[in-house]
């Protein structure tokens, strides 16, 4: 193919990518609104009903430290935290759509965004080992180089193009 148009199997990872993409937005998406169901509510309550819901003793150190905590948040703090999420959840949907049609900006806006975590996860990794921590180390490592390979393919087949 020629020009900016990636090829085949560029569009298909792409696309796989995207609905991954799609769907930590829609999860993110799906938390903030959650959060937002607790405004007016009993932080409190609700999180001893949660401790107890994971059979833990409430009166024990770690339990009472998560529900002083979540018993202090205001309903300014949810909202902003709501916030957040939409946020978040737009640049994932964003990226998304991006990669969907194969835009090179959505490919550079995954690569980096992708790669900025990756030191993060690698310390979370080295404080402590979890095959959850694991496995989302490897994923986005994977979409990292993926990524990072449609990149270099497209500027190699821009080079190769020549002037317009």
């Amino acid at each position: 193919m020629a020009g900016n148009t990636p090829h085949a199997p560029s569009i298909r990872g792409l696309k796989v990518v995207a609905l991954f993409e799609a769907a930590k937005g829609l999860l993110i998406l799906l938390v903030g609104f959650g959060l937002l169901a607790f405004i007016h509510r009993d932080l409190h309550h609700a999180a001893e009903q949660l401790v107890r819901q994971f059979h833990l003793n409430p009166a024990k150190h770690y339990p009472r430290i998560f529900i002083d905590a979540i018993g202090s948040v205001t309903n300014g703090q949810l909202w902003l935290l709501a916030g957040a999420a939409l946020f978040y959840a737009g640049a994932r949907f964003t990226e998304a759509v991006g990669l969907w049609l194969a835009r090179p900006w959505a490919e550079w806006f995954g690569f980096i965004t992708g790669g900025m975590y990756v030191p993060i996860e690698v310390y979370e990794l080295m404080r402590r080992v979890t095959w959850a921590k694991v496995t989302i180390l490897l994923v986005n490592l994977l979409i990292v180089i993926y990524l990072a390979r449609v990149l270099y393919r497209d500027r190699k087949q821009r080079e190769n193009a020549g002037p317009a």
